[in-house]
């Protein structure tokens, strides 16, 4: 297997301490949203061939959230970014710039940040996507942290909203019982007195990108009857190809990140794994000799929400009080692409 150690083109990590008259970002805010239809194990057992000890044994998924068919990403994102939005104590007025990262759009244009934008009436903000799969909302942290820590802007809203449902294949039972639907929203500004984001480690080899892929859709294979009839829209991986790259890159994310940081995995109050199955998080806790219970876990109620999910389990850790102001989390995910990040923050 080829090697997945950061380099310098696939991976940074910033001490913004050393970068001169560059101000610290903190995450101010965050807010999540959850369709309201549970889809549990025992449902899945009556769509595809499994069961609810099949699917618990191998990923730790008991359930996960459905949206409903008129509710689109942007509704997803836009009540989740609602929710950020009340609990950083501002207004969508204050907001200069929306980034949404998702693979699964309301539509290949306008871009889904621009809807979200209409949907809370930010009226200055400027609108972009982003596309890194389940690293997205590490990302999209790490774009938001350049523009502010520049002084470009004051607020940035981030996003991460993802309608899986729409895209994965319910008579494929080996990817189906994985995904779920949910969005999670961070607002960042500088803090005084606070460190905020630390630094941020991102990697990619796009060498592996056919291991997790939609196949149709776009250039390539632009959507005709035939690209439908073969399946080619739904979500395709091959897991275990994916499981073995995934603890590796993560491991040496996390790593680089601290690195960078001056941080010791001792000194963190909480690491956010992205919720994909909870044998890569078992596998991941070992590789850095972390307690288990270190890692705040939430897959078991959502499934995998791609891009959501670590913004989604960011949320719930602070309103659960998993971390207090001060505490130093560690945000790590890995996904298609091949795609992964980790952020180390004071809280």
């Amino acid at each position: 297997m080829p090697s997945l150690a950061p380099t310098a083109k696939a991976a940074s990590s910033i001490k913004p301490s050393k970068l001169t008259g560059l101000r610290t970002v903190s995450i101010v805010g965050t807010g999540s949203y959850l369709p309201k239809k549970v889809l549990s194990n025992a449902d899945l057992e009556k769509m595809v061939e499994t069961s609810d000890e099949w699917i618990t044994t191998r990923t730790g998924i008991c359930e996960r959230r459905i949206a409903a068919l008129d509710e689109c990403t942007s509704d997803l994102g836009a009540e989740a970014a609602r929710k950020a939005i009340q609990n950083a104590g501002i207004s969508a007025d204050d907001i200069d710039l929306i980034i949404c990262a998702t693979i699964t759009p309301d539509m290949p244009f306008p871009c889904t940040s621009a809807l979200i934008q209409a949907r809370i009436e930010a009226s200055r903000a400027a609108c972009f996507d982003i596309e890194a799969a389940c690293s997205g909302f590490i990302f999209a942290l790490e774009i938001a942290r350049q523009f502010v820590m520049s002084g470009t802007y004051q607020t940035v809203l981030a996003v991460a909203s993802e309608k899986l449902s729409s895209i994965v294949d319910w008579k494929d039972r080996n990817t189906c019982v994985l995904f779920g639907d949910g969005a999670g929203a961070a607002i960042l500004q500088h803090r005084s007195g606070s460190k905020g984001i630390l630094a941020s480690s991102l990697g990619a080899n796009g060498k592996h990108g056919e291991l997790l892929c939609m196949p149709a859709g776009g250039a390539k294979n632009p959507s005709s009857l035939a690209t439908v009839n073969s399946g080619m829209h739904f979500l395709k991986m091959s897991g275990r190809e994916v499981y073995k790259h995934a603890i590796l890159a993560m491991q040496q994310a996390a790593k680089a990140a601290l690195a960078g940081s001056g941080l010791k995995m001792e000194n963190l109050a909480c690491i956010i794994p992205h919720q994909a199955n909870i044998r890569i998080i078992e596998g991941l806790a070992e590789r850095l000799r972390v307690p288990i219970e270190k890692f705040f876990i939430n897959l078991n109620k959502y499934g995998n929400m791609s891009a959501a999910s670590a913004a989604v389990a960011l949320d719930e850790g602070a309103r659960q009080g998993r971390f207090q102001r001060g505490d130093f989390i560690l945000i790590i995910a890995f996904g298609a692409g091949l795609t992964w990040g980790a952020t180390v923050l004071e809280w």
